[in-house]
């Protein structure tokens, strides 16, 4: 007799998206530290051999670096494309407008999951679903109140950073069918350093960073670990509809950490978009674990 298939275990996934919330909040203000003197490429490329160092060191003490496998190399490839882009976009995009914005923007992110998923995935764009995306959207509207006429170079990154995103947990969700983490993490962070010394060094120059700045850059590369596992993990247990949805609650977190930081306004739209948000959250959760 089979087992009867096991569902969406939606409280563990919301207990890693805890996880990649802290970690990419970490990340923003790692990122904006240390752009004063690195460009994105070259912030990606040592933070990616901070990664190599990380992964190699700590799945070959637990004893899990034999999970490292070479299939399916094109899909991490491609996987890891979309996720330099956006990388890249991102940090660009915290270096031009406050916190809040940017975070508002990528936010995007899973209204592009929720339409590209039943293509890449298979999964069903159901009308709770899409009435959750389309309130989330409603509330990132209200904090980032964007002019289409006069869209800031820093808000169009962040917009490019949430596609680019969105593509990542796509792929990411296809490769956890077939691979450990250990695997996608390794290859993450080998893809990308070599990304990162292509385009770093195109232009003839690699600029080494100051001993200030490999205090942010070793942020960067745990944090950027962490929040990866965590979306990871949470992408294991649950549908990407689900999971990427959860991930808006960093919106509140990063206005509180611009405020503190830099002296960003904390304005009133900020945590009435973050309500509605937070109202898209609700409304996606309750209608997955309504019996059926």
């Amino acid at each position: 007799m089979s087992l009867p298939a096991r569902g969406p275990d939606i409280p563990r996934a919301a207990l890693w998206m805890t996880g990649a919330i802290l970690s990419f909040s970490s990340m923003a203000v790692a990122g904006r530290a240390v752009s004063v003197e690195l460009d994105t490429f070259e912030l990606m490329l040592y933070r990616s051999v901070i990664g190599i160092v990380l992964v190699v060191g700590l799945a070959g003490l637990a004893g899990r670096l034999g999970e490292v496998s070479r299939q399916r190399l094109g899909l991490h490839f491609v996987r890891n494309v979309f996720h330099f882009t956006g990388q890249n976009l991102w940090f660009l995009a915290l270096a031009l407008i406050p916190l809040a914005q940017v975070f508002a923007m990528e936010f995007t992110a899973p209204l592009w999951v929720a339409l590209l998923a039943p293509l890449i995935l298979g999964e069903r764009l159901t009308r709770a679903r899409a009435l959750a995306a389309l309130t989330g959207f409603a509330g990132i509207l209200i904090v980032a109140r964007p002019d289409p006429m006069a869209l800031e170079p820093g808000a169009l990154a962040a917009l490019g950073a949430a596609l680019g995103f969105a593509g990542s947990a796509l792929f990411t969700k296809r490769l956890t069918a077939s691979q450990s983490i250990v695997s996608i993490l390794f290859w993450l962070t080998v893809m990308q350093a070599g990304m990162g010394l292509v385009c770093a060094g195109i232009d003839g120059q690699i600029a080494w960073p100051s001993a200030a700045a490999w205090v942010p850059l070793a942020v960067l590369g745990v944090a950027g670990l962490m929040a990866h596992y965590c979306l990871t993990s949470a992408l294991m247990v649950a549908p990407a509809i689900i999971v990427m949805p959860l991930d808006f609650l960093r919106l509140p977190v990063i206005a509180v950490v611009g405020m503190l930081l830099y002296g960003e306004p904390l304005e009133a739209a900020v945590f009435l978009g973050a309500a509605g948000i937070l109202a898209a959250n609700l409304l996606n959760l309750r209608a997955e674990l309504r019996p059926r």
